[in-house]
């Protein structure tokens, strides 16, 4: 854990020095925009090892056109990506978490999928054509085009 801005973090450490690198980090409820783009992404490539891991909790709602641009950013970078949200966000009935997993090294899905499937709050994992068409047309975010995540919706993070 480090309690720094994640970019200038990933800009001072070390080449391939991390097996995993995991991204759960908000200004507020959103996600900062210089956090979404390919820059970050190579950021987070040059400081994984080779078959290192990246996840990267991020929130949307249909019609998630922010999460269709940082599938589509990192997959600028990676060769493997895959998605684990909820069915009713993957479905657009709800805004929500999804975790964004990127790597060059091939992802176990099988595995993946039948751990998401029997958490206590049960998910689904979208990889491969499932994941191309999610995608779409969405285009990778550079630094110029940056935005933050969107603001999430009144009570759509409720605890207790």
């Amino acid at each position: 854990m480090h309690g720094a801005d994640a970019r200038r973090w990933l800009d001072a450490a070390p080449d391939d020095s991390a097996d995993l690198l995991v991204a759960d980090v908000f200004g507020g409820s959103r996600v900062p925009a210089h956090l979404t783009t390919v820059a970050y992404a190579r950021a987070t490539e040059r400081v994984l090892r080779p078959d290192g891991v990246y996840a990267a909790n991020l929130a949307d709602g249909a019609p998630f056109a922010f999460l269709r641009s940082q599938l589509a950013t990192f997959a600028e970078v990676f060769e493997e990506l895959a998605l684990i949200a909820e069915p009713s966000v993957l479905r657009g009935r709800r805004f929500g978490n999804a975790v964004l997993i990127a790597s060059h090294a091939p992802l176990d899905i099988a595995a993946l999928a039948r751990r998401a499937a029997s958490d206590t709050f049960p998910a689904r994992v979208e990889h491969g054509a499932a994941l191309r068409r999610l995608i779409g047309d969405a285009k990778a975010v550079r630094d110029e085009d940056a935005v933050p995540s969107p603001e999430p919706p009144g009570g759509a993070f409720r605890i207790g």
